[in-house]
């Protein structure tokens, strides 16, 4: 029996083999047509009931078998799970484009959308019947039958190439080690860096120490290794991820990419890729994402340029180099902000131990959402070092399933990520609970510390995991509209507003307390964490802006020109650089955000979420960090609707007012560059 096709509520992982999940797609893919054709053969009139909500939840074993491999795909693959990836992935894309172009299907879902303002209808389900009817119009089902034709190969190769373009960053990363043998190396690396990289040389049956492209290996090396040349050596290596001309490299896949993005956008009759997915954001067009962005280059660019300048001259008047480039940036700003500040990372990492950041950030779920996490241990599991909590609330009812993948392995993809197993609806009075998962790559423990954070790292747990509450706390009736099923640019304020936590004192407290001695972060600590906060935000803001501005250069314009990535890359970065060029480096063939994963035309969202999360969190700042008003109407309007009404509609319940982008510029530290 295959276990991908029996009924399962948590993944049977243990009991999956990969031959299984070719043969679960191609059932669960004849099983969802027949739900179709169930709706389209209906000799009843057209309803919101037997065509819409039929639709909806149409096709949820193919969606809980595609949830399971893709998840795998990107936390724990192999070459067998890629190489069913490019088979089943134009397949899906296939079925997909079947439903969207299904003439007798749109035939009924026009007949409702016609009737919507005679159908008494809730909010929630007015929604789903626009999302419905929009998704349908929006990707090709007025075409004539030769632009159909057209749309499915697109898509086919499309998410094919996507799939490419990852496997190609992943294998680049996994292939790179810089082996040192010298001690004189490694001299300048804290001493639990130095263990760690000692520890991954042995792993691989080697001397002296290994570091690699992974985040918790590559971002201390770059920025506590005194050898200049060796860091320059590793940050070429991470900044030309496919870029070496082989059978790696990720040009022709961006432009491939691109091009598509822009064909398929005016068989639509959009102008471009950008305008086509603008219209479904809180955005709504690329001039009005392009002026926001000019908008807060403006205010960022003069504190950029202070801020470089002294960090150049500082570095100058430290070691006398000639002059700053890319790979001294962090060794300096490091350097500096521990000479302003007296901050130093390594001074904090030992009241962020791993285990006591989960438990702090689990207290600051309760205080504020009376949330309960539960670890259990009989939850099937893909890999043995995924932690699994069951989720309660105030009452002792049970909320949702939580998952926690935290270290970095070969077959895992950089970065962090939240994501679902079993989404959040109802149905047949039950309210189905979802299982959500936090993945990222941090640093590991080793045979004489355990898992130590960095301040960085301690952010970026909280952040995910506001994604994950979003996707726990979600209360609607259907899984299309739960949860992070919301508007692009609105989908990072419930991660963003998260880390504001992080550095209030009341929070720090609950949780930061050192690994050996276990005494509380001194107060001195928590002072120099805020007075630094905005140290060289200017330089962050205006790096975030220029990945914006790429984005919206690849999917805002015509591409159909471009034939050289690296001279696009150089035009859509003019005005934002401060550090001289590195031929040997491009950023957008390694850019997995926008040419891989959901974030093209909407890298700008990471900001605009930012102004939002600014206004949202001085709201707690103004009642108390931990005021339950506040907190439950935060879970009541934002957390818990998904996409079921229009965002800025959601926001101003929660606020009383739309958000102010002064109060970004003011927690920025930039209000004065105005």
């Amino acid at each position: 029996m295959n276990p991908l096709l029996a009924k399962f509520d948590t993944a049977p992982f243990s009991q999956i083999e990969n031959e299984h999940f070719k043969p679960a797609f191609l059932q669960a893919i004849d099983d969802a047509r027949s739900e179709i054709d169930a709706i389209t053969s209906s000799t009843e009139n057209p309803s919101f009931q037997n065509t819409i909500e039929a639709l909806e939840f149409s096709g949820q074993q193919l969606d809980r078998i595609s949830s399971v491999f893709f998840n795998l795909n990107s936390a724990e693959t192999n070459e067998n799970i890629q190489k069913i990836a490019q088979e089943v992935s134009p397949l899906l894309s296939e079925f997909s484009n079947d439903i969207t172009l299904n003439e007798a299907l749109f035939k009924r879902i026009k007949s409702v959308y016609s009737q919507k303002d005679m159908l008494n209808l809730s909010v929630e389900q007015q929604t789903l019947l626009d999302k419905k009817y929009k998704s349908f119009s929006r990707n090709g089902a007025n075409l004539p039958d030769d632009k159909k034709k057209r749309l499915r190969e697109i898509d086919s190769e499309l998410s094919k190439l996507k799939l490419t373009f990852g496997e190609n960053i992943l294998e680049e990363t996994n292939s790179y080690e810089m082996h040192l043998t010298d001690e004189s190396d490694i001299d300048g690396l804290p001493d639990g860096e130095k263990e760690a990289a000692a520890q991954l040389a042995q792993a691989k049956d080697k001397t002296g120490w290994l570091v690699t492209l992974d985040y918790p290996s590559y971002i201390p090396f770059l920025k506590y290794a005194k050898n200049r040349e060796l860091r320059k050596k590793l940050s070429l290596a991470f900044g030309s991820k496919g870029f070496h001309g082989n059978k790696l490299d990720n040009q022709k896949n961006v432009l491939r990419i691109a091009n598509l993005r822009y064909e398929r956008a005016n068989l639509l009759g959009y102008k471009t890729h950008a305008h086509f997915v603008l219209e479904e954001r809180m955005a709504e067009t690329p001039e009005k994402v392009t002026e926001f962005l000019e908008e807060l280059l403006k205010k960022a660019k003069p504190a950029a340029k202070r801020e470089f300048k002294q960090l150049e001259d500082f570095a100058i008047d430290l070691d006398g180099i000639d002059r700053l480039e890319k790979w001294d940036g962090s060794y300096y700003s490091e350097k500096l902000k521990q000479k302003l500040f007296s901050l130093d990372d390594e001074k904090l990492k030992p009241y962020f131990k791993l285990e006591n950041v989960i438990t702090g950030v689990f207290k600051v779920a309760e205080k504020l959402f009376g949330l309960r996490f539960e670890e259990v241990f009989d939850i099937d599991t893909y890999y043995k070092e995924v932690k699994t909590y069951r989720v309660y609330d105030e009452k002792n009812d049970f909320v949702s399933l939580f998952y926690a993948d935290f270290h970095p392995r070969k077959g895992k993809r950089g970065g962090a990520w939240m994501t679902s197993y079993k989404p959040q609806y109802r149905k047949d009075g039950i309210n189905v609970r979802p299982h959500i998962s936090n993945v990222c790559n941090f640093t590991r423990s080793t045979a004489t510390k355990p898992s130590l954070l960095t301040f960085n790292e301690v952010t970026t747990l909280f952040h995910e995991f506001g994604h994950g509450l979003h996707g726990m706390l979600a209360n609607t009736t259907y899984p299309s509209l739960s949860g992070t099923s919301v508007y692009w640019d609105f989908v990072e304020l419930p991660s963003q507003v998260m880390e504001n936590w992080c550095f209030e004192k009341e929070a720090l407290e609950l949780f930061a307390t050192h690994y050996e001695t276990g005494e509380r972060i001194p107060m001195e600590l928590i002072t120099k964490i805020k007075d630094s906060a905005t140290f060289q935000e200017g330089m962050q803001t205006m790096r975030q802006l220029s990945f914006g501005l790429l984005d919206m250069s690849w999917h805002g314009e015509d591409p159909t020109a471009i034939k050289d990535v690296k001279a696009r890359e150089n035009h859509a970065f003019q005005g934002t650089t401060l550090y001289p060029e590195t031929t040997e480096t491009c950023m957008s063939t390694a850019f997995a955000h926008i040419f891989q994963g959901g974030y093209s035309s909407g890298y700008y969202s990471y900001k605009w979420a930012e102004v939002l999360d600014a206004d949202a969190f001085a709201y707690f700042k103004e009642k108390g960090i931990f005021d339950k008003t506040v907190a439950t109407k935060f879970k009541d309007n934002i957390l818990s609707k998904g996409g079921t009404e229009n965002p800025m509609v959601l926001y101003k319940r929660f606020r009383g007012a739309e958000p102010k982008v002064e109060a970004l510029l003011e927690r920025a530290g930039l209000l004065e560059s105005n």
